[in-house]
């Protein structure tokens, strides 16, 4: 009962934070539309961007991991998104798990250097454990809040923590999870 109190303040917090900062914004790239001025022509920001993360580890075991998502940028400061999502972990004669799913997820921008994320992440977990042949499949479900630093306008790195982390339970080795996107 206690994590679910703590897994809804936070959400009302960030949802607090973000609407509060929508409702007292006064310019947003929304209402500059494409035109000439001094015959420099201004282009419409795009609304829709295709993202894919990605994961790639050799240490321990041989980890890929694969995220394509799109994006809808309802100003310069806020969006939604998509995605699904695909997680290879293999450690030579011990185990071997797959895990395929979806995800949404909502970013704020403060500044354009820095972004916040609110994400939740359904997975279906499938192990296979070489030591003693057995098989293990379960649904996994994941609560994220995060933050990175956008490098380029079209790529983001930084890390969440998993709200929802169970150590016994959980596919996430940690509740807290770097990450890179790559906009196109």
């Amino acid at each position: 009962m206690g994590k679910i109190k703590l897994i809804s303040k936070s959400i009302a917090l960030v949802g607090i934070f973000v609407f509060s900062q929508v409702v007292f914004s006064q310019i947003t790239n929304d209402t500059i539309t494409s035109g000439e001025i001094d015959t420099l022509t201004l282009k419409e920001p795009k609304r829709l961007q295709f993202g894919c993360g990605f994961g790639l580890n050799f240490v321990g075991g041989t980890t890929l991991g694969l995220s394509p998502n799109l994006t809808y940028n309802v100003s310069d400061k806020v969006a939604f998104g998509l995605g699904v999502q695909w997680n290879y972990l293999s450690i030579k004669n011990i185990q071997n798990t797959t895990t395929y799913g979806a995800n949404t997820f909502f970013q704020y921008r403060p500044s354009q250097k820095i972004m916040t994320l609110l994400e939740f992440a359904q997975l279906r977990v499938s192990t296979k454990t070489e030591i003693d042949d057995s098989k293990n499949s379960y649904w996994d479900s994941a609560l994220f809040v995060g933050a990175g630093f956008n490098v380029t306008d079209k790529i983001s790195v930084g890390a969440k923590f998993n709200m929802l982390y169970n150590e016994d339970e959980s596919v996430y080795s940690s509740p807290v999870i770097p990450f890179v996107n790559i906009s196109f």
